[in-house]
């Protein structure tokens, strides 16, 4: 019966009970295969590089957001998808007894190094999927061994009929059926930490990080440290990445690029040892992320991948949500850490055309309010049905489990309690399109410019009536006054464009019950 592997309260710890792995059985158990034997095991699906990496195709090739559901409860956020409990032992039940005639590969890793932030993750796929395991192996670390059972389990089995993900929170447990997509194994062990870090008193973000090493006006060297919101195809990836063409004494240290857990005082937990990149259109001149693509340590999947071996990265035909998972350690820039010791500037990453400013200086609860927005474009990682419209997703997460309102309501204590956290908006789409000129693009020059003059702390700022927030009226290297959306619109247009905007967002808040007051009357 399955009713032993949900036993746990709110109250319990957070380790999942050895009764439910136990349960876990198959006619072959690998256990703990090393990265060449799963690369061995996978053989049969790869086409190697002309680097000597292998790549993959699946069948599936974006996450399955409509198809994912929380178990039903009274924690159960507006955004998410229930299930009942009896539908999930059912299908537990009906999963493990199909095990019992697989071969499957049983995997544990660890996520975060930090004595108090690491959890050993545990997974099951059947062997003929072990291309999937491989990748992910490279994603996390050596699990920690004083830990006879995991912390959090997750059981996949591609070839189920059905394409469905559920997930039991208070057992640690997911279940990703019915599809082969590797960011759901990932996805699936981070969107658990996600909720038990929130448990602990903390808050979970979906962003990068980095540390900017800069020289201050008064020419004294200092370390800012960086979190970067953003769903897929914001540019997150990009901004975590890049060296801000910084030199000499000044230069980036990344740290994440996906998730990390914040506590009270704004340090930052790191999560994972490896990097799930976008590879669309990556060239040499994006040179961090191209050398450590075509490393041959490199996984690439669904890449178009010529027969001799050649990597067509700006090739769609496959997909526009090709992926690489690279190594952190071949990512230049980075250190030993995956951890920041203090988030000094927030960063919400947006996408939109406008009316929205290159970047704005938002204040406590003006940043709780965008953080619960989440406004972003949809990209075929998610639904590729409606790639390229706008959306909101809180947080720019869509892995949170639990109330959001509770979310933003954190963010909004911690940032109260740590005033030294700055918290701006930055478009990384265009400004003015629509209006009575041509519109003007924002490049990822101009955002890496004004990320590093933030760290500097040179840029003079204004008051904006309209949203009553700060946007900038000087920055060191970019003529500023191009990217004013004043600048492209008539007043009367402005007035209009403002006012439906307002209205949206207005709507958009008020969806989640206990949000507070003062967050929302911040956009009125």
């Amino acid at each position: 019966m399955m009713t032993s592997s949900y036993p746990r309260s709110l109250s319990d710890s957070f380790t999942v009970h050895a009764p439910f792995n136990q349960q876990v059985q198959a006619a072959r158990m690998i256990v703990d295969p090393l990265l060449w034997e799963l690369r061995e095991m996978a053989s049969r699906d790869e086409k190697t590089t002309c680097y000597g990496s292998a790549s993959f195709i699946s069948k599936v090739r974006n996450r399955s957001a409509k198809n994912t559901f929380i178990l039903d409860g009274k924690y159960l956020g507006v955004d998410q998808h229930g299930i009942p409990l009896a539908r999930e032992k059912e299908l537990a039940s009906k999963v493990l007894e199909y095990l019992k005639t697989q071969e499957v590969i049983s995997l544990e890793r660890q996520m975060g190094r930090h004595p108090h932030f690491n959890l050993n993750c545990r997974l099951y796929i059947t062997k003929r999927y072990a291309r999937i395991p491989y990748m992910w192996r490279n994603m996390l670390f050596e699990p920690n061994p004083v830990k006879s059972e995991p912390d959090l389990t997750t059981i996949f089995v591609p070839e189920w009929p059905e394409r469905v993900v559920f997930v039991h929170p208070e057992a640690g447990v997911t279940f990703i059926l019915g599809t082969d997509y590797m960011g759901e194994v990932k996805k699936s062990f981070l969107r658990m930490a996600l909720y038990i870090w929130k448990k602990k008193g903390g808050i979970g973000f979906h962003a990068g990080s980095k540390v900017l090493r800069v020289k201050k006006p008064n020419g004294k060297l200092e370390d800012v440290g960086f979190i970067m919101f953003g769903l897929s195809g914001t540019g997150k990836t990009t901004l975590t990445i890049h060296d801000h063409g910084l030199t000499g004494e000044e230069k980036v240290i990344i740290r994440q690029d996906d998730m990390v857990m914040m506590d009270e005082t704004g340090y930052c937990y790191g999560t994972e040892n490896g990097f799930y990149i976008k590879t669309e259109g990556l060239d040499p001149s994006q040179k961090v992320l191209y050398d450590a693509a075509t490393s041959s340590n490199a996984i690439l999947e669904n890449v178009k991948v010529l027969d001799d071996g050649t990597v067509l990265f700006d090739n769609a035909d496959l997909t526009s949500n090709g992926r690489g998972v690279i190594l952190r350690e071949e990512v230049a820039g980075t250190d030993d850490r995956i951890d920041l010791d203090k988030a000094n500037r927030i960063v919400f990453i947006t996408r939109r055309d406008d009316i929205i400013p290159p970047v704005a200086k938002l204040t406590a609860e003006q940043a709780a309010a965008y953080f619960m927005l989440g406004e972003s474009i949809e990209t075929s990682a998610g639904d590729p049905t409606r790639a390229g419209e706008s959306k909101r997703e809180v947080g720019t997460n869509p892995f949170m489990i639990g109330k959001e309102s509770e979310e933003g309501n954190r963010l909004l204590d911690i940032l109260r309690k740590n005033p030294d956290i700055e918290c701006y908006l930055l478009n990384t789409g265009s400004v003015g399109v629509g209006g009575n000129k041509n519109g003007k693009k924002i490049t990822i020059k101009v955002s890496t410019t004004i990320m590093t003059e933030l760290a500097r702390g040179n840029i003079k700022w204004g008051y904006d009536p309209d949203w009553k927030y700060l946007i900038p009226l000087e920055v060191p290297g970019i003529e500023i006054s191009e990217y004013n959306p004043a600048a492209y619109f008539s007043p009367a247009e402005l007035k209009d464009r403002v006012a439906k905007l307002r209205s949206e967002r207005t709507e958009w808040l008020n969806k989640y019950p206990g949000l507070r007051d003062e967050i929302i009357k911040t956009i009125l």
